[in-house]
């Protein structure tokens, strides 16, 4: 018989260590340890969302036929790690293989690859091939190239997979439409209600297990409306499609207080843990196009989400690993201010992202790109600290998603390799995307001083402390040139503002 280890990213049925599974013979590994609940002191919600889609998973598939062997965070026999559990389950059940599906993190799959020696086990890793780009095909794209824009490589797998294409073009004549997607929001929208699930007997029980085994962990856990189920995500994809993909791609990039949701889909977590298919939602979506019920740019922008921009930074870490997760081309050095964990801080955006991020292990992508991520930026916050805080804070963070898109995306940590820029930007853009501006206790029309935006004079003070390493990016050359005519009084009064935010943040002052 095999012993068939499925991780708590695995929850799919189609999952390549299943393929040839012996029902009658071979038994199935789960397990909930706390060497990995804590390898980051994850959200209390995301914990909880993935042990209670774990257990929902593995109830599923012992009604399906499967032995599994599933071992709950609090039995007392538990030894709190992968690797000892296994060492355990093999002791009861001699198997001939253990099976286990190429974890999708650099640190697990290097963990797994001790396990064979260490307890004398012959043990195989199979290809993950819920993803549409494997790593090798990943490799062959990226071959001689200088630069690996995810534009062209979004454009291959359009063909690759025929999605939105006419013989050899794109759908509507253009690749992207991204110039049709940044409208700010309007007064009065109507934005609907997101997907919601009540919590179930099994939810509740593992809600009260993770209040209790990790209460001093970051995070709210109510309220929990999370779908822990594939039925549960199926009705959240078809929600979205129905709700909200509609408005989805012109106001991608708005933000309103109170509505976390906006016309997003919320559904990364189910995605990023096997619960649903990328090329599902791809073609669900495409469908909504062909019926009318979408419009080109707004399916367009949600695909290029899962089938462009998720395919690549799988790419780029299963590439770069494990020298990327050590880049820091800026050299921030800076500490992550208290704020990001309490949201106790008078820039009403970084207020309302957090205390939203804190209560539903969520915040949607410009949120955390230029607000949370834009402030780490222009801050020169150490990488490994923002890595840390992105990889813990939300439900659909596993380290290959997060670490490419804040290391390269927001930090800029590659020397873009992933992107072609620092996403920086001073407080014009949070108060031309969003209404945080007006109920917030500094001025984002004035510049310097105690009264204006930190963003303003942040943006600046970064182009001025990093000028030797972005002038010469042709991207950056109308800041540089903006920057060379300011005079020596209007640089001094940057980096005086600068020097003294950074001071107050230092001896945790309420900035």
């Amino acid at each position: 018989m095999n012993l068939i280890f499925i991780l708590g990213d695995q929850l799919s049925k189609g999952l390549s260590s299943l393929a040839s599974a012996n029902k009658t013979e071979d038994v199935i590994l789960m397990c909930e340890v706390h060497a990995e609940a804590t390898a980051v002191k994850h959200h209390k919600k995301k914990i909880a969302f993935l042990f209670s889609a774990m257990r929902h998973f593995a109830d599923e598939l012992t009604q399906d036929g499967y032995t599994v062997r599933y071992v709950k965070i609090d039995d007392p026999l538990n030894t709190q790690s992968f690797g000892t559990e296994l060492e355990r389950a093999a002791k009861t059940y001699t198997p001939e293989c253990v099976l286990i599906t190429e974890p999708s993190e650099h640190r697990v799959r290097q963990l797994v690859k001790t396990w064979g020696d260490l307890y004398g086990l012959t043990l195989e890793q199979i290809p993950d091939d819920r993803f549409l780009c494997s790593p090798s095909d990943f490799q062959e794209w990226a071959a001689g190239r200088k630069q690996f824009r995810m534009e062209y490589f979004y454009r291959t797998l359009r063909r690759k997979y025929d999605v939105l294409m006419v013989g050899d073009q794109p759908e509507g004549g253009a690749w992207n439409y991204d110039k049709d997607n940044r409208s700010p929001a309007k007064n009065g929208l109507d934005i609907p209600k997101p997907y919601m699930s009540v919590p179930d007997t099994i939810t509740q029980e593992v809600m009260a297990i993770v209040e209790d085994k990790f209460a001093d962990h970051f995070g709210d856990m109510l309220p929990f409306h999370y779908a822990v189920t594939r039925q549960g995500a199926l009705a959240a994809l078809d929600n979205f499609i129905e709700t909200r993909l509609a408005n989805f791609g012109t106001y991608q990039d708005a933000m309103l207080s109170g509505e976390p949701w906006m016309f997003h889909s919320h559904i990364s977590l189910y995605l990023n843990c096997g619960l649903l298919d990328p090329l599902e939602c791809i073609r669900k979506a495409e469908l909504a196009y062909h019926a009318g019920a979408a419009p080109l740019n707004s399916v367009e922008g949600f695909i290029r989400q899962i089938l462009g921009w998720r395919e690549y930074v799988k790419g780029i870490y299963d590439m770069k690993m494990p020298t990327y997760r050590t880049e820091n081309h800026l050299g921030a050095s800076r500490a992550l201010p208290s704020f990001y964990w309490s949201g106790q801080t008078q820039m009403n955006c970084i207020k309302h992202c957090v205390s939203e991020t804190r209560e539903n292990a969520y915040a949607h992508h410009i949120q955390r790109l230029m607000v949370l991520g834009n402030f780490a930026l222009i801050a020169g916050l150490h990488p490994d600290e923002v890595n840390d805080w992105y990889h813990l804070v939300y439900a659909d963070a596993y380290e290959w998603v997060e670490l490419p898109n804040v290391s390269g995306m927001v930090l800029f940590a590659d020397g873009g390799v992933l992107a072609s820029k620092p996403y920086a930007a001073s407080g014009a853009y949070i108060n031309r995307m969003s209404n945080y501006c007006g109920a917030c206790s500094y001025k984002v029309s004035v510049k310097n001083g105690p009264k204006a935006c930190p963003f303003n004079y942040l943006y600046w003070n970064f182009m001025i402390e990093n000028q030797e390493a972005l002038s010469t990016n042709p991207r950056m050359a109308m800041p540089y040139r903006t920057l060379s005519k300011m005079d020596d009084i209007k640089r001094s009064a940057i980096t005086s503002d600068a020097a003294r935010f950074f001071k107050k943040i230092e001896t945790n002052e309420t900035v």
